[in-house]
């Protein structure tokens, strides 16, 4: 059995024109129009990324969009069964369909102009707007200034609203407006602008500008429909916004349609004949909680979906690390002003915390507060609610799954190569080579104690820590090197001097039990004969170390 799995397309379109699997969302169009107790005329919907808010947009487009034939495309979907719904709504409206994803910049200059870019290319999609004989003629003269990309600032802050009046003007009926990824220009400039004086304040005033005239006072708007990672406050961006209805990861409503719940995983690997690894695909990919709905990263399902599809025997991996960095991440652990080491230890370990977090934030204050950084990582998916239906600003937060579990132990270890002190680095090799246990177990243990220490999913996380500490320093260091009848764990050569050591990291259940399991080490190194194979080295050294949270102890073999 198998299916055509799209990985990444993000056209609703082209998934139903070339008969790609589709997880069916369309119900969403029904509730956001006719069950939506708000009824708001401006909707914001926020997810993290890689959770298919591209692709929702474009559906409905499809849906809606009066340039559009959209009948056979939603056949047999959720939606077509309100009949009288889709005969009031589906291919009836103008729309305006805009992707604000790709706006950024090294500089204010550069990104304004993408943005009249942007602009330029929405209204060569419309171009049929500058012969219609029903268009004040004071539009098309702007219209073809931001066409040509002549036009000033104020024409591009009111280019969508321009736009809204004429498609009133051509086909009789208020337009529609979908912006999807609204945020990211904000997010580019405000990782550009680090102090906030240049770049930032004058892409917040393009998009605030934009927004007010194209969804605060617009006439000819009949909804818009947005989406992005956070909410940015209404004093930011939304000023006096009264019709204003944003939906985020903490909320129930229209929780189920980001992202794939556990019977839709099931469905998928049901069709292509893997429900064996439901298991798997749970373990690494699930554990994301929106409002009441348990819900799967879809980008990682589909992914591994693929790979099974081609290889029965395929292993989960990260596919979050390939398409966003860790930045957040690292901008956390290298705070210095709070200490969030004991709260990530937690998570790390598979436990939980209690954290005050907000779902209205600005890009210009994310980094104001530990709590503000906290509301980042879940409204961007690094952590997530453990209960469903949390109410108030204070949740408990867990690690979603394994997937990230294992991008925040890289991002811990990265931080600690980068954050260590070279001279305790220093202390500590010489100790091992000069052989002195007491003094290796001492230094070991105080870098533990300055560090964030985890049980790794599949690697032993102390196995890491020890590759990590040693790597560096001008020697040649490998790790699970083939040595005598086995791999050692770490394999640590320095040419010059003619020296070698050999080192077995065992993790221990107790404090009372490292002596025993620092000499198992010991003696794994000589039943396996790892000694052997240093022809021409004068010294040959061999150690066992046992760690217990976050205490190490070095025993030497003799």
């Amino acid at each position: 059995m198998s299916a055509k799995l799209g990985i990444g397309m993000e056209s609703f379109e082209e998934i139903r024109e070339i008969g790609a699997y589709y997880v069916d969302k369309t119900e969403l169009i029904f509730d956001l129009l006719e069950n939506n107790t708000r009824k708001s005329k401006v909707t914001l919907f926020t997810r993290p990324r890689r959770f298919g808010k591209t692709l929702a947009m474009t559906m409905l487009r499809s849906f809606f969009d009066i340039k559009r034939d959209s009948h056979e495309a939603f056949a047999g979907l959720a939606v077509a069964k309100h009949e009288e719904f889709c005969a009031k709504w589906m291919n009836q409206y103008p729309t305006i369909f805009l992707s604000l994803k790709g706006i950024e910049g090294m500089d204010f200059p550069s990104a304004y102009k993408m943005m009249e870019t942007l602009i330029a290319n929405l209204c060569q999609e419309h171009l049929y707007l500058e012969k219609s004989d029903k268009v004040q003629p004071a539009d098309i003269e702007a219209f073809h200034r931001l066409l040509y990309k002549q036009g000033d600032i104020d024409d591009v802050k009111n280019s969508l609203k321009m736009l809204t009046r004429m498609m009133e003007a051509e086909y009789g009926k208020k337009a529609i407006l979908l912006i999807d990824e609204y945020d990211v220009p904000l997010a580019k400039a405000s990782e550009r602008d680090v102090d906030r004086r240049d770049f930032y304040p004058q892409m917040l005033d393009v998009i605030r500008g934009i927004f007010e005239f194209a969804m605060k006072t617009n006439e000819h708007l009949e909804l818009a429909v947005l989406t992005g990672c956070l909410r940015i406050s209404k004093e930011s961006i939304f000023t006096g916004m009264n019709n204003f209805a944003c939906y985020s990861i903490l909320d129930t409503e229209f929780s189920e349609y980001f992202g794939f719940t556990e019977a839709e995983v099931r469905e998928m690997l049901r069709v292509i004949g893997s429900e064996e690894s439901y298991e798997s695909v749970r373990q690494w990919y699930d554990g994301y909680i929106f409002g009441k709905s348990h819900v799967f990263c879809p980008w990682d399902v589909i992914c591994y979906l693929a790979a099974l599809q081609n290889d029965s025997e395929a292993r989960p991996k990260n596919y979050w690390r390939n398409t966003s960095g860790n930045g957040i991440l690292l901008t956390f652990v290298s705070r210095s002003d709070f200490d969030v080491s004991d709260k990530f230890e937690t998570l790390l370990n598979g436990g939980t915390i209690r954290q005050r977090v907000y779902d209205e934030l600005t890009y210009d204050s994310l980094h104001d507060s530990e709590e503000n950084l906290w509301s980042l990582l879940l409204m961007t998916g690094y952590v997530t609610k453990v209960r469903p239906g949390a109410e108030g600003d204070e949740v408990e937060l867990r690690l979603p799954n394994r997937e990230i579990g294992n991008l925040f132990a890289d991002t811990v270890v990265k931080h600690f190569k980068e954050s260590l002190d070279t001279t305790i680095q220093k202390e500590l090799l010489e100790a091992l080579w000069n052989g002195e246990e007491e003094k290796a177990s001492e230094l070991m243990t105080d870098i533990l104690f300055t560090t964030i220490s985890y049980h790794d999913y599949h690697e032993n996380y102390y196995h890491a820590f020890l590759t990590g500490l040693l790597t560096g320093m001008g020697y040649a260091v490998k790790s699970n090197q083939e040595n005598g009848l086995g791999r050692t764990d770490i394999d640590i050569r320095e040419k010059k001097k003619r020296r070698a050591m050999i080192i077995e990291a065992k993790k221990s259940a107790s404090a009372e039990n490292m002596e025993e399991d620092a000499l198992a080490g010991v003696k794994q190194i000589v039943a396996r004969e790892y000694l052997k194979g240093f022809e021409g080295y004068k010294s040959v050294l061999g150690y066992g170390v046992a760690f217990y949270k976050k205490m190490a102890l070095v025993k030497k073999l003799c």
